[in-house]
């Protein structure tokens, strides 16, 4: 083979492979936003069950008040809270190898734990990775308080 021809090689498997990743990546922003998607669901019918499964048996969560929590507690406090309304903005899914950032806007009203009235505006960003098993799970949630 000449050298014009194993350059053309080079580039052409060089631009199938950018291309097979890049759809790849698509496709795995499509489904961790769908997990989101099921999360929001969770939120919105008051069924932390939902999102159970979402989450890594080392999650771990960090609130716009600086606390952290557990998976359990996180779901303890999902249970006792009752949202009236919530919803997601600006969902974005970057994804890096076996790893996906998830970043959004989060608006909700209703009661907290506590039973005190909840009215919050909060920008969220959710570390998912692909475990072993090929199933994408959040191992961490960080949430800040945004203006309203």
């Amino acid at each position: 083979m000449n050298r014009t021809w194993t350059w053309c090689l080079i580039c052409l498997l060089t631009l199938s492979s950018a291309a097979w990743s890049q759809n790849k990546s698509g496709d795995t922003e499509k489904a961790v936003a769908a997990l989101e998607q099921q999360w929001l669901q969770s939120q919105k019918t008051n069924s932390p069950d939902l999102v159970a499964p979402l989450l890594s048996d080392k999650f771990v969560a960090t609130a716009s008040d600086g606390k952290v929590t557990s998976k359990s507690e996180s779901l303890a406090s999902a249970k006792a809270t009752k949202y009236a309304s919530v919803d997601y903005d600006d969902l974005k899914v970057t994804v890096f190898g076996d790893t996906a950032i998830a970043t959004g806007g989060f608006t909700a009203k209703g009661t907290d734990p506590d039973g005190k009235p909840l009215d919050v505006r909060e920008r969220f960003t959710d570390t998912w990775m692909k475990m072993a098993d090929g199933k994408w799970q959040c191992v961490a949630s960080h949430t800040s308080s945004a203006k309203k």
